[in-house]
């Protein structure tokens, strides 16, 4: 601000024995609103380290969201490593049908879709022939033969196979065309003597298995979620 000085002449224009200001209004007015931007500056030059602050807090938390999230899914993966059955039955739709083949239709599935059994030329949904392919192989390492008879088929070949066996609803050994699990790839006929059925029932279930089918030991079905 402009500095005061007292008028050494005498009384100034306020009045006798009263001080007066040296300068004029004008001038005080400008150092005041110099004054004014001076402080305006400082605000200023204090704003941004605050923003930053924010800024900085924002990116922090964003990237504590972000590491929730691969820790999510990392442990998401790693259970579905852990636990095969879970994985494969988070992949089937509310009727059953895995959601990857249920848009081709029952029986009308191409053969990409599928995956082949080891030791065969039969296919299955590839879930279900990952774990049939460990049940074969641990069947094995216990001294026990299972055959492949059948596994997938076509919607031509129910048709065919309701001729020839007639209808299970009517004492006959088929489904209707167009619903049986095999039209998914998840139902296999077995090849087993007394020691492999005995086998299946007491071991199938951990690999997803289960016979589902009364009147028929050699029907298997892939149930992961049962």
């Amino acid at each position: 601000m402009a500095s005061r000085t007292l008028n050494p002449a005498g009384p100034g224009p306020m009045g006798p024995g009263r001080p007066a200001w040296k300068g004029t209004p004008v001038d005080a007015i400008a150092t005041i609103s110099q004054r004014i931007s001076e402080i305006h500056s400082l605000i200023g030059s204090v704003t941004p380290a605050a923003t930053t602050t924010a800024a900085v807090a924002s990116s922090t938390a964003t990237a504590a969201g972000a590491s929730s999230a691969v820790f999510a899914d990392t442990l998401a993966t790693a259970t579905a490593t852990a636990d095969p059955l879970a994985a494969a039955a988070a992949q089937l739709n509310a009727d059953g049908v895995p959601v990857t083949l249920a848009g081709y239709g029952n029986g009308l599935i191409p053969e990409s879709a599928l995956s082949t059994i080891d030791g065969s030329t039969e296919r299955m949904w590839a879930p279900a022939t990952e774990q049939l392919d460990a049940l074969l192989a641990d069947a094995r390492a216990d001294g026990i033969t299972i055959g492949i008879t059948d596994g997938y088929r076509d919607y031509d070949s129910q048709v065919s196979l309701a001729a020839s066996k007639g209808l299970y609803s009517s004492g006959g050994l088929a489904a209707v065309p167009g619903t049986s699990q095999h039209g998914w790839g998840l139902a296999v006929d077995l090849g087993l003597d007394a020691d492999a059925l005995a086998w299946m029932r007491e071991n199938a279930g951990s690999y997803g298995f289960v016979e589902a089918v009364a009147r028929e030991p050699w029907h298997w079905e892939f149930q992961p979620a049962s």
